[in-house]
């Protein structure tokens, strides 16, 4: 072909082209991230028409380099736009194909509602129940805020990029951030698996301030909502917690046996065979007790729970658990100046055990001190400093100076006191000598 032939063939496929005077982009789908509008044979019309919707962006790349990002609004399209100038220059001194680059639509509205959830179970470490396989999913939402940094580091050169196709790599990095933010949250604030829920805002939060700053700087998205719909839990610890929470509710043993003995009836009266079975061979004692109860028959009460039989949470020098009430008086008596604190479901906080009853009523007073016994002083005097004193000895030294501000202090007490304050100083300092023999007082002076 020659030189003449090859031109006329250009200015041919070029004045045959369909020249663009409005470019915009409406998508009705709700899973477009990306959309590579389509000018192959067609050219931009001088002067034409860019349009950009609310909640889009067009990103102009120019033989492979990022050109320009246009936000929403509309744009003219001609030799003074920067992002396409190459491209009016092409049209007007040669004949090859118009514009080498592409017209990239970025959807920088909010997607939301998009599901995540582990895919195995991962180890949380409850300080009652030791390890447990925990499986947690949620939803979480994003948008694109970074549309050039999205082109460039994401979608490289497909033309159609969904939500399908970058979900599962966020997904991936999600998983793994909340599993390492929920062993953080409990490692540092003692959350355990019975207040995993009243956890999971605070948990959103501290998740969306760490993961967005690498979100943005990876994939030039933001993170607008991550949310915790549940965890599930082994079947076993399942039925080990539903069955404290029946406990709880009932609120003694004798209480939750009736309650047991009624859902036996409840779905014994569902099949009139299984009654008769179960009352045949004597397997509902408790159904039997309960029956009589309420038939108005002199059945036999249950017997009480044993004393101290209700476990509380304990903590102090005995340890950290659960524990009856005798238990923790055993642990009281062995350690009586320590801190000993107990809490029960429904408390609105841990109390001391001379304020639990149930507790206190075990455990006998303490009996008063010793004339010139019981602890041993620090003492601060006229003197100077010792260390050592008995009661006595303090008294004594008030006797000696009464107008000296005398202070003391013993294990156990908060800060140096005036012993005038001790009721064992003071029955000291009230008592006085004995009477001498055969009169009321001295003798009168000569």
């Amino acid at each position: 072909m020659s030189i003449w032939s090859k031109l006329t063939s250009t200015v041919k496929t070029h004045a045959e082209a369909q020249f663009l005077d409005v470019i915009e982009w409406l998508d009705d789908s709700r899973d477009t991230l990306l959309y590579r509008y389509p000018i192959f044979n067609q050219a931009i019309q001088d002067g034409g028409k860019l349009v950009v919707r609310p909640g889009q962006a067009a990103v102009f790349v120019s033989e492979g380099n990022l050109s320009e990002v246009f936000a929403p609004g509309t744009y003219e399209l001609s030799t003074r736009t920067k992002a396409i100038w190459s491209f009016f220059e092409s049209i007007q001194y040669q004949f090859n194909y118009p514009y080498k680059g592409d017209i990239l639509y970025v959807n920088t509205r909010r997607f939301s509602d998009q599901k995540w959830g582990t895919a195995q179970p991962f180890l949380f470490e409850d300080p009652q129940y030791g390890g447990i396989e925990v499986r947690a999913f949620g939803i979480f939402e994003y948008r694109i805020t970074d549309p050039a940094l999205f082109v460039t580091e994401v979608v490289g050169t497909d033309g159609l990029f969904t939500t399908k196709e970058i979900n599962k790599q966020l997904k991936g990095q999600l998983v793994e951030a909340f599993r390492a933010n929920l062993k953080k949250l409990a490692r540092e604030k003692g959350i355990t698996v019975n207040h995993l829920d009243s956890a999971f805002y605070e948990l959103k939060q501290d998740f969306l301030d760490g993961m967005n700053p690498v979100f943005e700087e990876k994939y030039g998205i933001t993170l607008s909502d991550f949310s915790i719909e549940g965890l599930n839990l082994p079947d076993d610890l399942r039925a080990i917690l539903n069955k404290r929470r029946e406990m709880d509710m009932m609120g003694d043993v004798n209480r939750y046996t009736q309650f047991q003995a009624a859902n036996a009836l409840r779905d014994a009266a569902k099949n009139t065979g299984m009654a008769g079975g179960m009352m045949g061979a004597g397997m509902g004692l408790g159904v039997g007790q309960v029956m009589g109860n309420m038939m108005g028959t002199a059945t036999a009460a249950p017997p009480p729970p044993p004393p101290g039989g209700a476990l509380l949470h304990y903590n102090g020098p005995g340890g950290q658990g659960q524990f009856n009430a005798q238990q923790i008086a055993d642990m009281v008596k062995a350690s009586r100046a320590g801190t000993h604190s107990v809490w029960a479901q429904g408390w609105p906080a841990w109390k001391p055990w001379n304020q639990v009853p149930e507790i206190a009523n075990l455990i006998p007073p303490e009996p008063p001190p010793m004339p010139g016994g019981g602890r041993s002083f620090h003492y601060n005097g006229p003197n100077g400093r010792e260390q050592g004193l008995q009661t006595h000895e303090v008294a004594e030294r008030i006797t000696g100076n009464p107008d000296f501000n005398h202070l003391v202090w013993a294990d156990g007490m908060p800060g140096w006191t005036d012993p005038r304050e001790l009721p064992e100083v003071m029955a000291l300092l009230n008592s006085g000598p004995p009477p001498l023999p055969g009169g009321d007082g001295p003798p009168p002076l000569p």
